[in-house]
Protein backbone atom coordinates (compact mmCIF):
# COMPACT_ATOMS: atom_id res chain seq x y z
CA UNK A 1 0.00 0.00 0.00
CA UNK A 2 1.03 3.91 -0.58
CA UNK A 3 -0.27 7.05 -0.20
CA UNK A 4 1.52 8.94 -2.60
CA UNK A 5 2.52 8.33 -6.10
CA UNK A 6 5.45 5.91 -6.64
CA UNK A 7 8.88 7.07 -8.24
CA UNK A 8 9.89 5.04 -11.12
CA UNK A 9 12.99 3.98 -11.89
CA UNK A 10 14.36 2.94 -15.44
CA UNK A 11 14.27 -0.16 -14.51
CA UNK A 12 10.03 0.14 -13.39
CA UNK A 13 9.61 2.45 -16.29
CA UNK A 14 10.88 -0.29 -18.53
CA UNK A 15 8.38 -2.92 -16.76
CA UNK A 16 5.70 -0.72 -17.23
CA UNK A 17 6.41 -0.46 -20.59
CA UNK A 18 6.88 -4.10 -21.09
CA UNK A 19 3.44 -5.33 -19.35
CA UNK A 20 1.07 -1.78 -20.52
CA UNK A 21 1.90 -0.36 -23.88
CA UNK A 22 0.26 -1.84 -26.80
CA UNK A 23 1.87 0.19 -29.32
CA UNK A 24 1.35 -0.60 -33.32
CA UNK A 25 4.72 -1.18 -35.60
CA UNK A 26 3.95 2.17 -37.48
CA UNK A 27 3.37 4.14 -33.98
CA UNK A 28 7.10 2.87 -33.10
CA UNK A 29 8.49 3.70 -36.44
CA UNK A 30 7.03 7.67 -35.98
CA UNK A 31 8.77 7.55 -32.12
CA UNK A 32 12.14 6.23 -33.38
CA UNK A 33 12.15 8.75 -36.87
CA UNK A 34 11.05 11.20 -34.39
CA UNK A 35 14.00 10.59 -31.87
CA UNK A 36 16.77 11.50 -34.96
CA UNK A 37 15.65 15.09 -34.55
CA UNK A 38 16.79 18.33 -32.48
CA UNK A 39 13.37 18.64 -30.83
CA UNK A 40 12.81 14.31 -29.98
CA UNK A 41 11.52 15.76 -26.87
CA UNK A 42 8.77 17.29 -27.91
CA UNK A 43 7.36 14.20 -28.64
CA UNK A 44 5.12 13.00 -26.02
CA UNK A 45 5.88 9.82 -24.57
CA UNK A 46 4.15 6.31 -25.81
CA UNK A 47 2.05 4.73 -22.63
CA UNK A 48 0.82 9.20 -22.88
CA UNK A 49 -0.75 8.30 -26.49
CA UNK A 50 -1.77 5.15 -25.37
CA UNK A 51 -3.85 6.94 -22.27
CA UNK A 52 -5.24 9.45 -24.20
CA UNK A 53 -6.24 7.22 -26.48
CA UNK A 54 -8.30 5.19 -23.97
CA UNK A 55 -9.89 8.83 -22.64
CA UNK A 56 -10.95 9.38 -25.87
CA UNK A 57 -12.98 6.39 -26.09
CA UNK A 58 -14.28 5.58 -22.47
CA UNK A 59 -15.83 9.43 -23.27
CA UNK A 60 -17.48 8.31 -26.34
CA UNK A 61 -15.49 11.19 -28.23
CA UNK A 62 -16.25 11.88 -32.10
CA UNK A 63 -14.71 15.79 -32.34
CA UNK A 64 -11.65 16.60 -30.79
CA UNK A 65 -9.14 19.20 -31.11
CA UNK A 66 -5.13 19.27 -30.84
CA UNK A 67 -3.00 22.61 -30.06
CA UNK A 68 0.53 21.65 -31.05
CA UNK A 69 1.10 18.47 -33.47
CA UNK A 70 5.15 18.54 -34.02
CA UNK A 71 5.37 14.87 -35.82
CA UNK A 72 2.07 13.88 -34.84
CA UNK A 73 2.57 10.64 -32.71
CA UNK A 74 -0.44 12.20 -29.85
CA UNK A 75 -2.59 12.76 -33.57
CA UNK A 76 -2.17 9.51 -34.91
CA UNK A 77 -2.88 7.92 -31.12
CA UNK A 78 -5.97 10.10 -31.03
CA UNK A 79 -7.13 9.88 -34.65
CA UNK A 80 -6.55 5.46 -34.35
CA UNK A 81 -9.07 5.41 -31.62
CA UNK A 82 -11.89 7.93 -33.30
CA UNK A 83 -15.11 5.79 -34.60
CA UNK A 84 -16.22 6.09 -37.93
CA UNK A 85 -16.54 10.08 -39.51
CA UNK A 86 -14.57 11.13 -35.84
CA UNK A 87 -12.12 14.02 -36.66
CA UNK A 88 -9.55 16.24 -35.20
CA UNK A 89 -8.60 19.66 -35.99
CA UNK A 90 -5.05 19.97 -35.55
CA UNK A 91 -2.95 23.00 -34.86
CA UNK A 92 0.32 23.84 -35.50
CA UNK A 93 2.79 26.45 -37.61
CA UNK A 94 5.34 24.17 -38.82
CA UNK A 95 4.90 23.11 -42.37
CA UNK A 96 8.07 20.64 -41.85
CA UNK A 97 7.21 18.79 -38.67
CA UNK A 98 3.58 18.16 -40.17
CA UNK A 99 5.10 16.98 -43.08
CA UNK A 100 6.15 13.74 -41.13
CA UNK A 101 2.60 13.75 -39.53
CA UNK A 102 0.82 13.47 -42.60
CA UNK A 103 3.12 10.33 -43.92
CA UNK A 104 2.40 8.67 -41.28
CA UNK A 105 -1.36 9.79 -40.87
CA UNK A 106 -1.84 8.52 -44.46
CA UNK A 107 0.50 5.34 -44.02
CA UNK A 108 -1.96 4.52 -40.95
CA UNK A 109 -5.32 5.34 -42.60
CA UNK A 110 -6.30 8.09 -40.69
CA UNK A 111 -5.87 10.98 -42.58
CA UNK A 112 -9.35 11.63 -43.68
CA UNK A 113 -9.93 12.01 -39.88
CA UNK A 114 -7.44 15.00 -38.93
CA UNK A 115 -7.94 18.55 -40.67
CA UNK A 116 -4.79 20.40 -40.37
CA UNK A 117 -4.83 24.08 -40.15
CA UNK A 118 -1.25 26.00 -40.16
CA UNK A 119 -0.88 29.49 -38.55
CA UNK A 120 -1.45 30.73 -35.12
CA UNK A 121 -3.88 28.20 -33.00
CA UNK A 122 -5.46 30.91 -31.30
CA UNK A 123 -6.40 32.08 -34.78
CA UNK A 124 -7.86 28.51 -35.71
CA UNK A 125 -9.65 28.21 -32.37
CA UNK A 126 -11.28 31.96 -32.94
CA UNK A 127 -12.67 30.85 -36.10
CA UNK A 128 -14.34 27.92 -34.95
CA UNK A 129 -16.20 30.20 -32.65
CA UNK A 130 -16.67 32.42 -35.29
CA UNK A 131 -18.38 29.32 -36.55
CA UNK A 132 -20.60 28.38 -34.07
CA UNK A 133 -18.93 25.66 -33.13
CA UNK A 134 -18.66 26.60 -29.47
CA UNK A 135 -19.58 23.57 -27.50
CA UNK A 136 -19.59 20.82 -30.28
CA UNK A 137 -16.17 19.04 -29.30
CA UNK A 138 -15.56 16.50 -27.31
CA UNK A 139 -12.01 16.34 -26.83
CA UNK A 140 -8.66 18.58 -26.91
CA UNK A 141 -5.22 18.00 -26.17
CA UNK A 142 -3.15 21.14 -25.35
CA UNK A 143 0.61 21.06 -25.99
CA UNK A 144 2.46 23.73 -27.95
CA UNK A 145 4.06 27.03 -26.98
CA UNK A 146 3.91 27.65 -22.68
CA UNK A 147 3.04 30.93 -22.64
CA UNK A 148 0.14 30.86 -24.98
CA UNK A 149 -1.37 28.04 -23.21
CA UNK A 150 -3.75 30.26 -20.90
CA UNK A 151 -5.28 31.68 -24.40
CA UNK A 152 -5.42 28.24 -25.62
CA UNK A 153 -7.30 27.02 -22.62
CA UNK A 154 -9.99 29.91 -22.40
CA UNK A 155 -10.69 28.88 -26.02
CA UNK A 156 -10.91 25.12 -26.06
CA UNK A 157 -13.12 25.74 -23.11
CA UNK A 158 -15.77 27.60 -25.28
CA UNK A 159 -15.07 24.90 -27.74
CA UNK A 160 -16.05 21.59 -25.66
CA UNK A 161 -19.04 20.50 -24.89
CA UNK A 162 -20.14 20.10 -21.23
CA UNK A 163 -19.20 17.16 -20.17
CA UNK A 164 -15.71 17.55 -22.42
CA UNK A 165 -12.50 17.00 -21.44
CA UNK A 166 -9.05 18.93 -22.02
CA UNK A 167 -5.99 17.41 -21.72
CA UNK A 168 -2.84 19.98 -21.17
CA UNK A 169 0.71 18.66 -21.58
CA UNK A 170 3.85 19.58 -19.81
CA UNK A 171 2.07 20.95 -16.46
CA UNK A 172 5.07 19.48 -14.58
CA UNK A 173 7.54 21.15 -16.74
CA UNK A 174 10.51 18.93 -15.37
CA UNK A 175 9.80 19.28 -11.96
CA UNK A 176 10.24 23.09 -12.66
CA UNK A 177 7.14 24.49 -11.58
CA UNK A 178 8.13 23.39 -8.34
CA UNK A 179 11.38 25.41 -8.07
CA UNK A 180 10.16 28.74 -6.66
CA UNK A 181 13.52 30.56 -7.94
CA UNK A 182 13.02 29.60 -11.67
CA UNK A 183 11.78 32.68 -13.08
CA UNK A 184 11.41 31.57 -16.70
CA UNK A 185 8.94 32.79 -18.96
CA UNK A 186 7.40 28.84 -19.77
CA UNK A 187 8.06 27.97 -15.79
CA UNK A 188 6.29 31.13 -14.89
CA UNK A 189 3.21 30.27 -17.63
CA UNK A 190 2.82 26.90 -16.90
CA UNK A 191 2.65 27.76 -12.86
CA UNK A 192 0.24 30.84 -13.14
CA UNK A 193 -1.91 28.19 -15.29
CA UNK A 194 -2.02 25.40 -12.48
CA UNK A 195 -2.96 27.87 -10.29
CA UNK A 196 -5.83 28.70 -12.18
CA UNK A 197 -6.73 25.48 -12.74
CA UNK A 198 -6.53 24.58 -9.19
CA UNK A 199 -9.60 27.49 -8.88
CA UNK A 200 -11.20 27.03 -11.72
CA UNK A 201 -14.96 26.01 -10.73
CA UNK A 202 -15.60 25.51 -14.47
CA UNK A 203 -13.98 22.22 -14.87
CA UNK A 204 -12.92 19.29 -12.66
CA UNK A 205 -9.46 18.66 -12.84
CA UNK A 206 -7.06 15.99 -12.29
CA UNK A 207 -3.20 16.41 -12.41
CA UNK A 208 -1.27 13.09 -13.17
CA UNK A 209 2.56 12.29 -13.85
CA UNK A 210 2.46 10.81 -16.90
CA UNK A 211 4.91 12.34 -19.33
CA UNK A 212 5.70 15.79 -18.01
CA UNK A 213 2.73 15.64 -16.48
CA UNK A 214 -1.02 15.83 -17.65
CA UNK A 215 -3.54 17.48 -16.55
CA UNK A 216 -7.24 16.75 -17.60
CA UNK A 217 -10.20 19.08 -16.99
CA UNK A 218 -13.53 18.46 -17.45
CA UNK A 219 -15.84 21.15 -18.28
CA UNK A 220 -18.80 21.09 -16.37
CA UNK A 221 -22.14 20.88 -17.18
CA UNK A 222 -22.99 24.08 -15.18
CA UNK A 223 -20.95 26.94 -13.77
CA UNK A 224 -20.42 26.19 -10.03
Amino acid sequence: MSNRTIELSDRLYQYLLDVSLREPPLFKALREETAQMPARLMQISPEQGQFMALLVKLIGARRCIEVGVFTGYSSLAVASALPERGEIVACDVSEEYTAVARRYWKQAGVADRIRLRLGPATDTLQSLLDADEAGRFDFAFIDADKTNYDRYYELVLQLLRPGGLVAIDNVLWHGAVADPDDEDEDTMALRALNDKLHDDTRVDISMLPIGDGLTLARKRETDA
